[in-house]
């Protein structure tokens, strides 16, 4: 008697779920899902904790794209058991800046008939790069058998590749003309400033280079 009851509300419940099935596709094929996701939003309001004044122009952004290739091997094992080698596609942007909060009143002379200024400006820094993430990406991967199944455990950590990148990209930076533009573009703001006063700016050589 057991058995058979079991056996019934089985045919039941299978019944049921081709039922549902069913009507979940026929909703589908009319545009309308039933059991569609809502999401709900229950995220506190954004905070403001405080307000940084800044003594940094930011003369020039430079726009960098470098492709690691990046191999680790084991030694004594053959690769196709363990190791890797990734190809990553980094991209993101590098600022130089020219901070002025180290300016003294030597730095900035004002000559006697205020139609001129003198000033002598620190060299551009190169700031921290920016790792653009929706930018940035493995572009392919060669997996030994055990890294494939360690993978598969847990998410491979990328952390070291935009580090490794982020390096790069600095060490890319300091060998560009990224310095001088900024310097370029520094002088050609307070010129610019300092003109719409009617004064003339003279730029002492040994600042910015």
């Amino acid at each position: 008697m057991i058995a058979k009851f079991v056996r019934r509300m089985t045919v039941v419940v299978a019944g049921l779920v081709v039922v549902v099935l069913a009507g979940i596709g026929a909703s589908n094929m009319f545009g309308f899902n039933p059991f569609q996701a809502t999401q709900i939003d229950r995220s506190q309001p954004v905070l403001l904790k405080s307000i940084q004044d800044i003594s940094e122009y930011h003369a020039a952004v430079g726009n960098f794209e470098v492709v690691l290739d990046i191999e680790e091997d084991i030694d004594w094992v053959p690769g196709f058991v363990a190791g890797r080698r990734t190809l990553f596609v980094a991209a993101g942007t590098v600022n130089s800046h020219v901070d002025f909060s180290g300016l003294s009143g030597d730095d900035l002379t004002l000559s006697a008939d205020g139609k001129s200024v003198t000033v002598r400006l620190p060299e551009p820094e190169i700031g921290k790069p920016n790792v653009d993430f929706d930018r940035s990406y493995i572009f392919g991967q060669d997996r030994g058998i055990v890294d494939r199944i360690t993978d598969a455990i847990e998410t491979p950590k990328q952390a070291e590749l935009y580090g490794l990148a982020e390096t790069k990209m600095f060490a890319a930076a300091e060998e560009s003309e990224l310095r001088a533009q900024a310097a370029e573009n520094t002088r050609a703001m307070l010129t610019g400033m300092f003109g719409s006063l009617g004064i003339d700016v003279i730029f002492l050589e040994d600042g910015l280079g």
